[in-house]
């Protein structure tokens, strides 16, 4: 049994045939344009997310701290000569730590929380010496903020006792390696003999220079901080999120509590930037498809005017009439996305190959987010049915006697 298609199927058919030319070429755009929506909006997509996690990926989203120490006046307030003298900032715990644990582990949006002791001291080892920053942890706690693990070059991430995990760069510095020792000397005057069990690379020499990790207690012994802890390190679930709840618990601790979009504002301003510019370039190119295939339906009513009076004379309604240029729209729209899904598909595969990170890895992944091809197959749709309005109304509130005379 043959298939019949329906008649406004087989006029805005006819029509898309014979105009050949002008269906490629607005096929074309419209291929393009949702090529460049899928492949810029992924390739954006995913580069902020490496960046975001090459920067996050080792440090908490916020930070509990104790309160600045206020500064001193050596003159009453009110005296014009008044010197102020900035109390110098020693290492405090954070006041009722555990409670405060709690508190931000309760709080709405918060993944993980973990006790920290941080403070500067000297690694040393014959006569190589090296400034670092101790950082007493625990291990199990630490692991569900920072994903310490994937950053490991040799051995195995556990401190407790004399054990230690340091970085690559402090390791080649001081000639040390797994199951060497080091003393490690803090500005309290206290030292002691630690045993390598890992190295770390996180991708930044500073950190990889700086970093010694060591168990919370020989850190709180070391740092002179008995019981206490120097800050708090939360991981929350939505990251840009992650200033609503800092707000929340400094208003409730009344402790100093920074997010990473404070510390990072120069990082959350350029990601916010490159969204915008990616809306603008969307916008545009959205703009540009829905003029070229609006254009070519309007040339389209022009040039078939005898033929859509003779159509409304032979019985067609005007909504008839209306949907055949609809349906031109509509095709233009869901052809065209189709085949600028595939395309964006392919120039995600050629620049990742092409385009790679320092250490060989792929830039980016060439993979298409089901939700972001959708999209943009749903809004060349909308487009080319948009587009297709004004001549589609044109086109059926023609005068069919006027149609055929002219």
């Amino acid at each position: 049994m043959k298939l019949r298609l329906p008649f406004e199927w087989l006029v805005a058919l006819r029509y898309l045939r014979e105009g050949r030319m002008q269906t490629v070429l607005i096929l074309s755009g419209v291929v393009g344009g949702v090529a460049v929506i899928v492949f810029l909006t992924q390739l954006i997509t995913q580069l902020q997310a490496a960046i975001i996690e090459r920067t996050l990926g080792s440090q908490a989203h916020i930070v509990v701290r104790p309160p600045e120490e206020v500064a001193r006046r050596s003159l009453p307030p009110q005296s014009t000569a008044a010197i102020v003298q900035p109390r110098s900032q020693r290492l405090r715990s954070v006041d009722q730590w555990e409670a405060v644990l709690g508190l931000a582990a309760d709080t709405p949006g918060v993944v993980a929380v973990s006790p920290v002791v941080s403070g500067a001291g000297f690694a040393l080892r014959g006569t190589a010496n090296q400034a670092i920053a101790l950082t007493g942890i625990d291990t199990e706690r630490y692991r569900r903020v920072v994903h310490v693990d994937r950053y490991l070059v040799a051995g195995r991430f556990a401190v407790g006792g004399p054990d230690t995990v340091i970085g690559v760069e402090l390791a080649k510095d001081l000639g040390v390696t797994v199951g060497d020792r080091i003393r490690v000397l803090t500005a309290e005057g206290r030292d002691e003999l630690l045993t390598i069990v890992g190295l770390f690379d996180i991708g930044n020499r500073d950190l990889n220079r700086r970093w010694v990790f060591v168990g919370i207690k020989l850190a709180q012994s070391l740092l002179d901080l008995p019981g206490g802890v120097s800050n708090l390190d939360i991981v929350v679930d939505d990251i840009f999120g992650a200033d609503a709840v800092a707000d929340r618990l400094r208003v409730q601790t009344g402790l100093q509590v920074d997010s990473w979009m404070q510390t990072n504002a120069q990082l959350l301003s350029a990601l916010r930037n490159q969204s915008v510019s990616n809306g603008l370039i969307r916008a545009f190119v959205v703009a540009i498809v829905a003029v070229g295939i609006a254009s070519v339906l309007v040339v389209s009513v022009v040039q078939k005017q005898r033929e859509i009076g003779i159509l409304r004379a032979m019985g067609a309604s005007p909504g008839r009439v209306m949907t055949v240029f609809l349906l031109q729209g509509g095709l233009y729209g869901l052809v065209g996305s189709g085949l600028g899904v595939a395309l964006a598909i392919g120039l995600l595969h050629f620049f990742a190959r092409v385009y790679r990170n320092a250490d060989g890895s792929p830039l980016f992944a060439p993979e298409i987010d089901s939700g972001i091809a959708l999209g943009a197959c749903g809004v060349a749709l909308l487009v080319g049915l948009a587009s297709a309005l004004l001549p589609a109304r044109r086109a059926a509130r023609m005068d069919p006697v006027q149609a055929i005379r002219t």
